[in-house]
């Protein structure tokens, strides 16, 4: 298609045309930017797009090409439809858009480019962020309720134990592509507030080999290594990345170490690929400190040690065969193993007993609690009675957890573009499975924190690592857990004409879950236990269609339904009387229901010219989606020293609006989102919490109408860079939000987490044809800010810098200003 600005010169005409041609994903912003390039002048008499020959006196026409986007329409890479024809928003990365600030990263791009995005990090971890987008998460972190879904090469990268996305075991500098994609069913469960689909790359799109060395503050060394080569009808492409990161806090530390291959094949109608992925990440997490420790020393961390340590292995398989000339065949298989160990240090939670029969032992929660008990039923004894000069006893509880996966699956799908009565025609029908055997053990373990810097260790004379928690029906756990998920899903754009595109489909998603209980059965844990069977099915239908307004202006709009069954984890600690700490100990679980999230989405999105030579594209977007039984993970009454469970708490309302526009020249660009947020709970429930405002029974209650805790109703991004020269190029990035509340406070009562606005800048230099150098200053302001606020329990845990603290609010601090640099050598 032609966008044509016809505008009067003299008495001819100068004709401006946008040229419009069918390419692959390859728009360099998130919200589907084109890249521009002056075209040759027309010749007089010729034609330039409209039925009348321009005359001879014209002046020379001026024509910015922008390659057509093809958006997939199914997590499936093959299958997929022009965006001019697509009803759902959607934003579009390409692997130069993963390079924001220097080296690639996923979960920065989304952080500082995408619209609606905004990220939290209760770990203190840069590689363990949280994504929220439109209020819906997808974390690394067991615990919390995840609402996207993510797809890596056609294949589920949601773990099967909790549906988490484990970011450091994603090879960021091989990703191709990335597309944030909304309101699709057809991506399955957890595809509550949309999905994020991965292609990685290969040897056909890939040829050569780039050595990429950088460093700088926090103690930063990365490497990485990527090579394609093809060979007639065969290609192969490697990737090896490590990543050190000493950290800017005290326990803060990073070590990763990737490696993506993959190995291809293609004929005449066919194709086969075979990728592996391997992954080894030791992460450390200072966590959330409270304020007035903060205040007296950023750098400190509350308890230790904080550590998740993942081994990870995934071989997957994609074959897509031409059948005919309108049908192709697709299908993925894969295989994955996952190890992940976590290591928690934290405050008491069994202290002495008191004055009475029972001084000589410790109790759950301290004095007029049941007595703490060890292995075999025997009591924990008082192992630390005599307290320092501010009456703290030292004591502390080492939380430990396995969760060894192995999870398999695949898809096949067609694709038909047989025209429909003469109408081009776009069906995509498919089934999938993913599949996966989980074994979980879980134990906590009595013994003491050093008093300067509050980390976990074992006092003499009491048993290594400490005396071994047992209460019945949460810890210690050790149980199987099986998963099996089941989809069948279809859908079909029909142009029905030049201007108006339907698309029509859905999805029918099954869910079968069991869980057994490895321990011997105990008489004194709650009745119903921890083995059991869960089965959920929903049928999530969407509808939507697309009007071109003008021909590079297209307006769209849909509903669609998505629906995620609870995960194992939250099935297994469903029950206030016995709940679960972050770790995520095993409990006796009543049933939760599934989440249902009916969405309806409008918008516009469009190019046209812009000034200097540029192209502006644009796109304007609301989304209104109400969630039923949403799912939300609350503080035990029981247990309020950090404890936990999930609960289905009513409806939830997600409504807003998203801004983009970008202009793109031949030497420079500029972009700006603004995004509006409101979250909102639309049922009413009493949860217990540590914030200030709770009753004297330690209880907040949550009224339709109080917003989430850690999303922000406005979102702005805007950056900009240029080319100094034809080999010099500098930029900016910046982003900024507004406040949000702590998690704890979801009834709003408490002051807010403030908001914060962080200004980045980048260079690149190219030295010769093949050696680059490229440097960045994140948070250049070296400004304050936090990503995470919540309540931590006061008086269990001594702090020397601050003994007496007295405020619960407590911060994840994000990091301070950055120097980093590096080369990439290409060879």
């Amino acid at each position: 298609m032609t966008l044509e600005h016809t505008v009067r010169h003299g008495r001819g005409l100068l004709i401006l045309a946008v040229t419009v041609t069918s390419s692959a994903i390859a728009l360099p912003a998130a919200w589907g930017q084109t890249t521009v390039g002056p075209q040759p002048a027309q010749p007089a008499g010729t034609t330039t797009g409209t039925s009348e020959p321009a005359p001879a006196t014209v002046a020379p026409s001026r024509s910015y090409t922008t390659p057509e986007v093809t958006i997939s329409t199914s997590p499936i890479q093959s299958s997929g439809v022009n965006i001019s024809t697509w009803p759902h928003p959607v934003q579009v990365f390409t692997a130069k858009d993963l390079r924001v600030n220097g080296s690639a990263s996923l979960t920065e791009t989304l952080n500082e480019k995408a619209a609606g995005v905004n990220l939290i990090n209760s770990q203190a971890n840069p590689y363990q962020p949280t994504i929220i987008y439109h209020g819906f998460q997808v974390s690394p972190i067991q615990g919390t309720p995840q609402g996207l879904s993510v797809y890596v090469n056609g294949v589920r990268f949601n773990q099967p134990f909790g549906d988490i996305a484990i970011w450091s075991l994603l090879p960021d500098e091989a990703i191709s592509s990335m597309t944030l994609e909304d309101g699709n069913p057809v991506f399955g469960l957890n595809a509550l507030g949309g999905a994020i689909n991965v292609q990685m790359k290969n040897g056909f799109t890939y040829h050569g080999g780039q050595l990429e060395l950088s460093g700088g503050s926090f103690d930063t060394i990365r490497g990485n290594l990527e090579y394609g080569k093809q060979a007639g009808n065969v290609a192969t492409y490697v990737d090896l990345g490590e990543i050190h990161e000493g950290g800017w806090r005290d326990f803060q530390s990073s070590d990763i170490q990737n490696f993506y291959g993959d190995l291809g094949w293609r004929g005449q109608r066919a194709s086969l690929h075979i990728n592996l992925t391997m992954a080894d990440s030791v992460l450390n997490g200072p966590g959330t400190v409270p304020v007035q420790i903060l205040n007296a020393d950023p750098a400190t961390q509350f308890t230790g040690p904080n550590q998740i340590a993942d081994k990870y292995l995934k071989l997957g398989t994609s074959f897509n065969d031409q059948l005919t000339a309108d049908t192709s065949l697709q299908v993925v298989a894969y295989y994955e193993y996952l190890l992940e160990r976590l290591t928690n240090g934290n405050g008491p939670h069994d202290l002495p007993c008191g004055p009475g029969p029972d001084e000589a032992f410790l109790c759950q929660g301290g004095p007029g609690n049941p007595v703490s008990t060890t292995t075999g039923g025997a009591p924990i004894p008082n192992f630390l009675p005599t307290p320092n000069a501010f009456g703290f006893f030292g004591y502390g509880q080492l939380n430990e957890s396995t969760t060894n996966t192995n999870g398999y699956g695949g898809s096949v799908q067609l694709t038909n573009t047989t025209p429909v009565h003469g109408l081009h025609n776009n069906l995509v029908a498919g089934l999938s499975y993913d599949g996966g055997f989980t074994k979980y053990g879980a134990a906590a373990f009595d013994g003491g924190l050093t008093d300067l810097t509050r980390v976990y260790y074992t006092p003499a004379g009491i048993p290594n690592p400490g005396f071994l928690v047992d209460e019945p029906g949460t810890v210690p756990a050790d149980v199987v857990i099986r998963n099996a998920y089941y989809g069948a899903y279809l859908t079909d754009t029909l142009d029905v004409t030049n201007k108006l595109a339907v698309t029509m489909g859905g999805r029918f998603n099954i869910a079968n879950i069991a869980l057994h209980n490895q321990n011997p059965p105990d008489p004194n844990a709650p009745a119903g236990g921890l083995t059991g069977r869960h089965y959920y099915m929903h049928a999530n239908p969407t509808i939507g269609a697309t009007y071109k307004l003008l021909p590079a202006m297209t307006l769209f709009g849909s509903y669609s339904e998505a629906n995620a069954a609870p995960t194992p984890a939250e099935l297994s600690c469903a029950s206030p009387e016995d709940s679960c700490s972050l770790a995520n100990f095993m409990s006796g679980d009543p049933n939760l229901k599934q989440i249902v999230v009916r969405t309806f989405q409008a918008g516009i999105r469009g190019a046209t010219l812009g000034p200097a030579k540029s192209v502006l594209s644009y796109n304007v977007d609301y989304y209104h989606a109400v969630a039923n039984d949403d799912i939300e993970f609350l503080q035990s009454p029981f247990n309020p020293i950090g404890m936990g469970f999930f609960t289905n708490v009513g409806n939830v309302l997600r409504q807003g609006a998203d801004f983009g526009a970008r202009l793109d020249a031949a030497n420079w660009n500029a972009f700006v989102t603004y995004s509006l947020i409101e979250a909102t709970f639309q049922s009413s429930f009493i949860e217990q919490s540590n914030s200030p405002a709770a009753d004297e029974n330690g209880n907040i209650t949550v009224m339709p109408g109080d917003h989430l805790p850690g999303i922000p109703q406005n979102l702005v991004k805007f950056g900009a860079s240029y080319k100094v020269t034809p080999k010099w190029t500098v930029g900016f990035n910046a982003y900024a939000q507004t406040s949000s509340f702590l998690f704890g406070d979801a009834s709003n009562q408490e002051k807010p987490l403030p908001g914060y606005f962080v200004l980045n800048l980048t260079t690149n230099y190219q030295i010769t044809p093949k050696l680059e150098f490229f440097g960045e200053i994140d948070n250049v302001t070296d400004t304050t800010y936090y990503n995470y606020g919540t309540f931590s329990p006061l008086g269990s845990v001594f702090v020397a810098q601050f003994p007496n603290y007295d405020n619960p609010r407590s911060y994840s601090i994000a990091a301070p200003i950055g120097v980093f640099a590096g080369v990439r050598l290409k060879l």
